[in-house]
Protein backbone atom coordinates (compact mmCIF):
# COMPACT_ATOMS: atom_id res chain seq x y z
CA UNK A 1 0.00 0.00 0.00
CA UNK A 2 1.40 3.30 -0.90
CA UNK A 3 -0.63 6.92 0.07
CA UNK A 4 0.07 9.64 -1.83
CA UNK A 5 -1.32 13.39 -1.09
CA UNK A 6 -2.28 15.07 -3.72
CA UNK A 7 -3.96 18.45 -2.54
CA UNK A 8 -4.85 19.85 1.05
CA UNK A 9 -7.94 16.93 1.29
CA UNK A 10 -7.38 14.48 -0.88
CA UNK A 11 -5.13 10.87 -0.36
CA UNK A 12 -4.85 8.99 -2.75
CA UNK A 13 -3.93 4.88 -2.33
CA UNK A 14 -2.23 2.17 -4.59
CA UNK A 15 -3.17 -1.11 -3.91
CA UNK A 16 -3.02 -4.47 -5.90
CA UNK A 17 -2.77 -2.52 -9.55
CA UNK A 18 -5.59 -0.36 -8.46
CA UNK A 19 -5.94 3.04 -6.89
CA UNK A 20 -8.91 4.04 -4.02
CA UNK A 21 -8.98 8.14 -2.75
CA UNK A 22 -9.46 9.00 0.77
CA UNK A 23 -11.47 12.74 0.81
CA UNK A 24 -11.38 14.45 4.27
CA UNK A 25 -12.09 18.25 5.29
CA UNK A 26 -12.49 17.68 9.02
CA UNK A 27 -15.99 16.88 9.11
CA UNK A 28 -15.16 12.90 7.92
CA UNK A 29 -13.92 10.79 5.46
CA UNK A 30 -15.23 9.95 1.84
CA UNK A 31 -13.53 7.07 0.18
CA UNK A 32 -13.51 6.88 -3.83
CA UNK A 33 -13.45 2.74 -4.99
CA UNK A 34 -12.25 0.21 -2.37
CA UNK A 35 -9.82 -1.99 -4.51
CA UNK A 36 -9.83 -5.58 -4.78
CA UNK A 37 -10.80 -7.92 -2.52
CA UNK A 38 -7.03 -8.77 -0.76
CA UNK A 39 -6.52 -4.98 -0.69
CA UNK A 40 -10.03 -5.06 2.00
CA UNK A 41 -7.66 -4.25 5.14
CA UNK A 42 -5.14 -1.71 3.46
CA UNK A 43 -8.43 0.23 2.53
CA UNK A 44 -9.09 0.53 6.08
CA UNK A 45 -5.84 0.91 7.64
CA UNK A 46 -5.81 3.75 5.12
CA UNK A 47 -8.20 5.28 6.72
CA UNK A 48 -6.47 5.09 10.31
CA UNK A 49 -3.16 6.06 8.61
CA UNK A 50 -4.76 9.71 7.50
CA UNK A 51 -5.76 10.27 11.23
CA UNK A 52 -9.24 9.04 10.65
CA UNK A 53 -11.29 6.39 12.36
CA UNK A 54 -13.50 3.93 10.23
CA UNK A 55 -16.85 5.86 11.97
CA UNK A 56 -15.61 9.02 9.70
CA UNK A 57 -16.38 7.45 6.95
CA UNK A 58 -19.19 9.23 5.48
CA UNK A 59 -19.79 7.36 2.19
CA UNK A 60 -17.93 5.39 -0.76
CA UNK A 61 -17.63 6.63 -3.73
CA UNK A 62 -17.98 4.22 -6.70
CA UNK A 63 -16.90 5.06 -10.26
CA UNK A 64 -17.79 1.29 -11.44
CA UNK A 65 -18.52 -2.02 -10.09
CA UNK A 66 -15.66 -3.95 -11.66
CA UNK A 67 -14.32 -6.20 -8.65
CA UNK A 68 -10.69 -4.89 -8.53
CA UNK A 69 -12.93 -1.01 -7.30
CA UNK A 70 -15.66 -2.54 -5.17
CA UNK A 71 -13.70 -5.14 -3.09
CA UNK A 72 -12.95 -3.53 -0.32
CA UNK A 73 -16.74 -2.36 0.00
CA UNK A 74 -18.37 -5.01 1.41
CA UNK A 75 -16.62 -4.89 4.63
CA UNK A 76 -16.38 -1.28 5.33
CA UNK A 77 -20.87 -1.60 4.96
CA UNK A 78 -20.44 -4.35 7.77
CA UNK A 79 -18.47 -2.40 10.22
CA UNK A 80 -19.37 1.43 9.23
CA UNK A 81 -22.93 0.85 7.44
CA UNK A 82 -22.51 3.96 5.59
CA UNK A 83 -24.20 4.53 2.14
CA UNK A 84 -22.51 3.35 -1.06
CA UNK A 85 -23.14 5.71 -3.90
CA UNK A 86 -22.82 5.21 -7.81
CA UNK A 87 -24.46 6.54 -10.82
CA UNK A 88 -27.81 5.51 -11.68
CA UNK A 89 -26.96 3.36 -14.58
CA UNK A 90 -24.39 1.23 -12.74
CA UNK A 91 -26.74 0.46 -9.66
CA UNK A 92 -27.90 -2.74 -11.13
CA UNK A 93 -24.04 -3.87 -12.51
CA UNK A 94 -23.33 -3.65 -8.25
CA UNK A 95 -26.23 -5.22 -7.20
CA UNK A 96 -25.41 -7.89 -10.23
CA UNK A 97 -28.55 -7.83 -12.05
CA UNK A 98 -25.89 -8.33 -15.12
CA UNK A 99 -22.47 -8.73 -15.48
CA UNK A 100 -20.23 -6.12 -17.57
CA UNK A 101 -16.59 -7.86 -15.86
CA UNK A 102 -13.76 -9.20 -17.68
CA UNK A 103 -13.98 -13.03 -18.63
CA UNK A 104 -11.53 -15.55 -16.68
CA UNK A 105 -11.07 -16.50 -20.32
CA UNK A 106 -10.22 -13.30 -21.00
CA UNK A 107 -8.05 -12.79 -18.19
CA UNK A 108 -6.18 -15.82 -19.08
CA UNK A 109 -5.64 -14.51 -22.69
CA UNK A 110 -3.72 -11.88 -21.27
CA UNK A 111 -1.17 -13.79 -20.38
CA UNK A 112 0.27 -13.37 -24.03
CA UNK A 113 0.69 -9.61 -23.36
CA UNK A 114 3.92 -8.00 -22.42
CA UNK A 115 3.38 -7.92 -18.41
CA UNK A 116 0.75 -10.39 -18.57
CA UNK A 117 1.60 -13.07 -16.51
CA UNK A 118 2.63 -10.78 -13.54
CA UNK A 119 -0.77 -9.71 -13.63
CA UNK A 120 -2.99 -12.34 -13.64
CA UNK A 121 -0.82 -13.97 -10.77
CA UNK A 122 -1.37 -10.56 -9.07
CA UNK A 123 -5.12 -10.70 -10.03
CA UNK A 124 -6.20 -14.19 -9.21
CA UNK A 125 -3.48 -13.86 -5.73
CA UNK A 126 -6.42 -10.27 -4.98
CA UNK A 127 -9.35 -11.99 -6.15
CA UNK A 128 -9.16 -15.62 -4.25
CA UNK A 129 -9.85 -13.75 -0.46
CA UNK A 130 -13.11 -13.29 -1.38
CA UNK A 131 -15.96 -15.67 -1.86
CA UNK A 132 -17.74 -15.99 -4.75
CA UNK A 133 -15.08 -13.91 -6.76
CA UNK A 134 -16.63 -12.30 -9.71
CA UNK A 135 -20.19 -12.49 -8.48
CA UNK A 136 -19.48 -9.34 -5.66
CA UNK A 137 -22.11 -7.04 -5.02
CA UNK A 138 -23.79 -4.36 -4.05
CA UNK A 139 -26.78 -4.82 -2.66
CA UNK A 140 -27.32 -1.55 -1.01
CA UNK A 141 -25.94 0.53 -3.51
CA UNK A 142 -27.89 3.69 -4.42
CA UNK A 143 -27.76 6.86 -6.90
CA UNK A 144 -26.89 10.09 -4.99
CA UNK A 145 -28.84 13.09 -5.41
CA UNK A 146 -26.72 16.27 -6.28
CA UNK A 147 -27.59 17.59 -3.04
CA UNK A 148 -26.18 14.65 -1.21
CA UNK A 149 -22.64 14.75 -3.46
CA UNK A 150 -22.50 17.90 -2.52
CA UNK A 151 -22.78 17.63 1.07
CA UNK A 152 -20.04 14.74 1.58
CA UNK A 153 -16.84 15.49 2.75
CA UNK A 154 -15.27 17.16 -0.06
CA UNK A 155 -17.97 18.28 -1.82
CA UNK A 156 -18.56 16.73 -5.39
CA UNK A 157 -19.82 16.74 -8.64
CA UNK A 158 -20.61 13.48 -10.66
CA UNK A 159 -19.63 13.17 -14.30
CA UNK A 160 -21.40 10.56 -16.61
CA UNK A 161 -19.03 8.56 -18.31
CA UNK A 162 -20.43 5.45 -20.08
CA UNK A 163 -18.02 3.15 -21.78
CA UNK A 164 -15.78 1.36 -19.59
CA UNK A 165 -19.22 0.25 -17.84
CA UNK A 166 -22.87 1.21 -18.88
CA UNK A 167 -22.97 3.95 -15.64
CA UNK A 168 -19.02 4.40 -15.32
CA UNK A 169 -19.18 7.70 -13.22
CA UNK A 170 -16.51 10.22 -12.89
CA UNK A 171 -16.26 12.90 -9.34
CA UNK A 172 -15.12 16.76 -9.70
CA UNK A 173 -14.06 18.01 -6.27
CA UNK A 174 -14.60 21.38 -7.29
CA UNK A 175 -13.49 23.25 -4.84
CA UNK A 176 -9.49 21.71 -5.24
CA UNK A 177 -9.83 21.05 -8.67
CA UNK A 178 -9.69 17.49 -8.32
CA UNK A 179 -11.10 14.65 -11.06
CA UNK A 180 -11.15 11.01 -9.81
CA UNK A 181 -11.51 9.60 -13.10
CA UNK A 182 -11.87 5.87 -12.39
CA UNK A 183 -11.05 3.99 -15.59
CA UNK A 184 -12.53 6.47 -17.76
CA UNK A 185 -8.63 7.61 -18.33
CA UNK A 186 -5.78 6.00 -16.53
CA UNK A 187 -2.06 6.89 -16.61
CA UNK A 188 -0.80 3.77 -16.13
CA UNK A 189 -1.56 -0.30 -15.71
CA UNK A 190 0.45 -3.33 -15.48
CA UNK A 191 -0.89 -4.46 -18.93
CA UNK A 192 0.42 -1.17 -20.80
CA UNK A 193 4.02 -0.15 -21.67
CA UNK A 194 4.44 3.16 -20.83
CA UNK A 195 3.38 5.49 -18.08
CA UNK A 196 0.67 8.86 -19.32
CA UNK A 197 -2.68 9.84 -20.07
CA UNK A 198 -4.23 6.86 -22.27
CA UNK A 199 -6.85 4.49 -22.21
CA UNK A 200 -6.94 0.55 -20.61
CA UNK A 201 -6.71 -2.06 -23.24
CA UNK A 202 -9.74 -2.51 -25.10
CA UNK A 203 -10.25 -5.92 -23.33
CA UNK A 204 -11.52 -4.20 -20.32
CA UNK A 205 -14.45 -2.00 -21.63
CA UNK A 206 -18.13 -2.92 -22.09
CA UNK A 207 -18.61 -0.20 -24.69
CA UNK A 208 -15.24 0.93 -26.34
CA UNK A 209 -16.38 3.64 -28.19
CA UNK A 210 -18.61 5.07 -25.51
CA UNK A 211 -15.20 5.00 -23.07
CA UNK A 212 -13.10 6.27 -25.61
CA UNK A 213 -15.79 9.69 -26.10
CA UNK A 214 -16.40 9.95 -22.57
CA UNK A 215 -12.66 9.88 -21.72
CA UNK A 216 -12.34 12.85 -24.14
CA UNK A 217 -15.50 14.62 -23.23
CA UNK A 218 -13.32 15.10 -19.92
CA UNK A 219 -11.41 17.72 -21.25
CA UNK A 220 -14.31 20.35 -20.67
CA UNK A 221 -14.26 20.40 -16.78
CA UNK A 222 -11.90 22.75 -15.03
CA UNK A 223 -9.72 20.48 -13.05
CA UNK A 224 -5.53 20.63 -12.40
CA UNK A 225 -4.93 16.97 -10.51
CA UNK A 226 -6.15 14.11 -12.18
CA UNK A 227 -6.39 10.81 -10.19
CA UNK A 228 -7.39 8.20 -12.31
CA UNK A 229 -8.14 4.41 -11.38
CA UNK A 230 -4.83 3.11 -12.16
CA UNK A 231 -1.62 4.67 -12.95
CA UNK A 232 -0.33 7.76 -11.22
CA UNK A 233 -1.82 11.06 -9.85
CA UNK A 234 -0.76 14.10 -12.13
CA UNK A 235 -1.13 17.93 -11.50
CA UNK A 236 -1.93 18.98 -15.12
CA UNK A 237 -5.12 20.63 -16.24
CA UNK A 238 -7.19 18.00 -17.64
CA UNK A 239 -7.51 19.65 -21.02
CA UNK A 240 -3.86 19.04 -21.53
CA UNK A 241 -3.70 15.54 -20.61
CA UNK A 242 -6.84 14.46 -22.56
CA UNK A 243 -4.91 16.24 -26.16
CA UNK A 244 -2.44 13.58 -25.22
CA UNK A 245 -4.53 10.45 -25.56
CA UNK A 246 -3.47 8.27 -28.56
CA UNK A 247 -6.84 8.33 -30.82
Amino acid sequence: MRIEQVSDSVHVVTGTNVNWALVSDGSGVTVIDAGYPADADDVQASVRAIGHDLADIAAVLVTHAHLDHIGGVPPLVEKVGMPVYMGADEVPHARREFQQQITPLEVAAQLTRPGGPVWVWQTLRAVRPLAGGLATKLPTATAPTEAELLALPGGFKAIATPGHTVGHTAYLMPSEGVLFSGDALVTGHRLLRDDGPQHLPDVFHHDLPGARASAHALAAHAATILVPGHGRPVRQPISILVRQLPD
